[in-house]
């Protein structure tokens, strides 16, 4: 490990106001993600997709599909609350939008498309569309 390194992770340490990320981060609780994780596969049905997705609800996510181009968004709406009393001790709410867009190698046919969205887990198959041979052979005169 680089000295550099090392010295940012004794400065995040120590003073965690100064680290970059600090603004989405809350005191207790997992962070809003900085970007959507995901894994890519080509299969025989066509290209699936896994992208995790935790504590985002269902109408909070669009998926978008141009070509070989495929786009997700989500809303991150988060609210945590510990109560005593109906009185409230702590409060701690972060809103947010992440997006993640990524291109395949070859289209997708965006009719038979079908997505998915289980235990934080968005599950996207896209079938493939077949290449055209657009080539066109033009005679030399």
């Amino acid at each position: 490990m680089s000295k550099l390194i090392q010295k940012n992770n004794w400065i995040d340490e120590w003073f965690p106001e100064w680290n970059p990320g600090y603004l989405i981060r809350p005191l207790h609780g997992d962070a809003m993600p900085s970007r959507i994780r995901i894994d890519v596969a080509d299969t025989e049905e066509g290209f699936t997709v896994k992208a995790e997705l935790p504590g985002v609800k269902k109408e909070d996510i669009d998926v978008q599909i141009k070509d070989s181009l495929v786009s997700i968004s989500a809303e991150i709406k988060q609210e945590d609350r510990q109560t005593k009393d109906d009185r409230v001790i702590h409060s701690e709410r972060y809103f947010g939008r992440v997006s993640r867009s990524f291109e395949l190698p070859s289209g997708v046919d965006p009719t038979g498309c079908v997505a998915t969205y289980n235990d934080g887990v968005l599950s996207l198959l896209l079938p493939k569309i077949e290449p055209k041979d657009d080539r066109h052979k033009i005679d030399i005169r």
